[in-house]
């Protein structure tokens, strides 16, 4: 028969929490087995404090559960879903494009739903934390509000707005019952000719730290808790904006070597960090660039003695993609370097298809390397326990499957008006002759450029794939539509994509820019103008149309033997979902506030400037804005 007692307060609560309990409880066992069974399940009491519970946990685990806890997986490369409880996986994630069948948000909560329970069946049921680069709203997600990139927003420079747009971006991937972004980018980037330039909130040091502790606290609340957000994640760890041209990945700067001292490390590169640690931040993501010459997965320096010593780092570090497998040398000894370093979570990802090594090999290597001593049992009890801890400070445990309250917000029409504010703020006017603002009841506008009428070129890399792309790929409003919602009824706007049919207009707004991309295939060694986009230019120039220039790109373009011949010019930068807020300032409903975040230089024979340069003489200085 069932054993009947008295449950103490500390078991209720273990009881509500629990599915593992309840199967307990329905045995015929005695009492003192139900005593020690409860006694081990005191992970699961939340009044006990949270160091209490990881402690009660992690002295349960075996090797491999820990392991486990210690390994992420693309959910794109699992066999099954099996293999979540098969190794005892303690993350997934969603890379650039890992999108389900259908990408709805709904979708994304069910697929996101059926893993979680899988993990919860599996003996001590630690629940997954899943992850997905969110660096711009929920830029994977269809219908997703999509905000401006980060080199816009350090345009704006306004914390309290990067705070909300942290905080509204955090809603909506929750309601997706994902818990973790990989965001904030703290990069100072120094070289525009760099593809995650627009990752960046900008070239200053300052900037970079007034604008990293509201990031994180947007994305996490003041507290860490699914009830105030999600997990924040800094990145990347360290000094990836200053990378030296010719030593990236392709030769050029992605992944490259940062060649600097450690004061000029920590002067430029680390305040970001120190802003966002004392905001708690949760999560720490360690860089692929090298720092002269020595790996950033592999630097137990700066891993533990810099970041968790020095700085008192206690969240959890998480490699970048495969940058354990992109370390020099066989796989095994990259994995004991970079665990000895102070990685705690290894983003593997699994995805043997595309050169790396499947996550059940690195499962393999890790308990291999473990048994033999090349890795320490209390290096793995120090990364699982601060992955448990965020898990158990997060509330995952409580709460692990989503709110499908939450589903409404995704796209709504407030967080859009947020991106709209976003946009106008982030927009810098940098050359005007008095022809702006425009007036709403100009007989004939004539709209050309191939980034007009393009969600896809508006909102850049990094939204629903990886690179990024073209066309209508969610849902929002183009910059075309956004003057045509603005003009007066009796105002007639024109468009055509190469600046044909232009004759007879009053005035011609010309977007123009560059087209998506993201990291590694964003490096370029020159940044001009596209042929056609200056064709376009010229083309309605040639009807005596006074022009205006809109730039729709994630960095500084060379511009300088075109600019005088423009009548305004507009850098609109990756602006997002909301072009309407581009229309809110060429129409005057808003005077431009935005302030450049970045020198403009005036050739490429300039790249790298910055502000701290002796001979300093860009097009356009940081800081630089024009008002109306």
């Amino acid at each position: 028969m069932v054993f009947s007692f008295q449950i103490t307060k500390s078991t209720e609560k273990i009881k509500q929490n629990s599915n593992q309990l309840s199967v307990y409880l329905s045995m015929e066992t005695s009492e003192n087995k139900i005593t020690s069974i409860i006694d081990k399940l005191s992970y699961m009491d939340t009044g006990i404090t949270n160091d209490q519970r990881v402690i009660n946990l992690l002295k349960q685990m075996t090797l491999k559960e820990k392991i486990g806890q210690m390994t992420q997986v693309d959910q794109q490369f699992l066999e099954s879903n099996s293999d979540i409880a098969k190794y005892f996986l303690g993350s997934l994630l969603s890379g650039g494009g890992s999108v389900p069948k259908q990408n709805t948000p709904s979708a994304w909560a069910d697929m996101v739903n059926r893993y979680q329970k899988v993990a919860l069946t599996t003996r001590l049921g630690i629940p997954i934390i899943y992850g997905v680069d969110a660096v711009h709203g929920h830029n994977n997600v269809v219908g997703a509000t999509i905000f401006p990139h980060n080199i816009g927003l350090g345009c704006s420079n306004n914390p309290d707005l990067v705070a909300e747009i942290g905080r509204v971006t955090a809603l909506e991937v929750a309601a997706t019952g994902i818990h973790w972004t990989f965001a904030p980018c703290l990069a100072v980037a120094l070289d525009y000719r760099w593809g995650r330039t627009y990752e960046s909130f900008g070239e200053s040091v300052e900037l970079v730290s007034n604008l990293s502790a509201p990031a994180v606290q947007g994305i996490q609340g003041k507290t860490l808790n699914l009830s105030h957000g999600i997990l924040a994640c800094a990145k990347h760890f360290v000094g990836d904006g200053g990378t030296q041209w010719g030593t990236g990945k392709t030769g050029m700067l992605d992944r490259g070597d940062t060649r600097i001292t450690e004061n000029e490390l920590r002067r430029i590169h680390l305040p970001g960090y120190l802003e966002a640690i004392k905001a708690g931040v949760g999560s720490i993501m360690a860089s692929f660039n090298k720092w002269n010459g020595d790996y950033c997965h592999g630097n137990k320096y700066l891993l533990t003695n810099l970041l968790k010593d020095e700085l008192g780092f206690e969240g959890f570090v998480v490699s970048d993609w495969e940058g354990v497998d992109q370390m020099p040398g066989d796989y095994k000894t990259n994995i004991i370097t970079a665990i000895n370093a102070g990685i705690d979570m290894v983003m593997v990802p699994g995805s043997a298809k595309w050169g790396g090594e499947r996550f059940d090999y690195f499962i393999h290597l890790m308990i291999e390397a473990v048994k033999e001593g090349s890795i320490p049992t209390t290096r793995i009890d120090d990364a699982v326990s601060r992955i448990l801890n965020i898990k158990f400070r997060l509330g995952l445990f409580e709460h692990p499957l989503s709110n499908p309250n939450l589903l409404s917000h995704v796209g709504s029409t407030a967080h859009r008006e947020l991106a709209r504010r976003a946009v106008r703020e982030s927009v810098v006017l940098l050359r005007n002759n008095g022809i702006l603002p425009l007036k709403k009841d100009i007989p004939r506008i004539h709209v050309s450029g191939k980034s007009a009428n393009d969600i896809g070129l508006q909102c850049g890399g990094w939204t629903i794939t990886w690179q990024g792309n073209s066309g209508p790929i969610t849902k929002g409003t183009t910059i075309l539509e956004a003057i045509q919602n603005t003009v007066s009824n009796g105002t007639k706007v024109t468009y055509t994509k190469d600046g044909s049919g232009a004759v007879g207009s009053d005035i011609a707004v010309v977007v123009i820019g560059e087209k998506p991309y993201a990291e590694w295939e964003g490096d370029q060694e020159f940044l001009k103008l596209d042929k056609k986009d200056l064709e376009t230019i010229g083309r309605i120039q040639k009807s005596e149309i006074p022009v205006i220039v809109v730039i729709i790109s994630g960095r500084p373009l060379i511009i300088e033997q075109e600019v005088a011949s423009w009548n305004a010019l507009l850098a609109a930068w990756l602006p997002g979902t909301e072009g309407q807020g581009v229309a809110d300032v060429l129409f005057g409903d808003y005077n431009p506030t935005g302030r450049l975040s970045v020198s403009w230089p005036r050739n490429m024979s300039q790249i790298p400037i910055n502000i701290s340069d002796e001979e300093y003489d860009p097009l356009f200085e940081y800081g630089f804005g024009l008002q109306y």
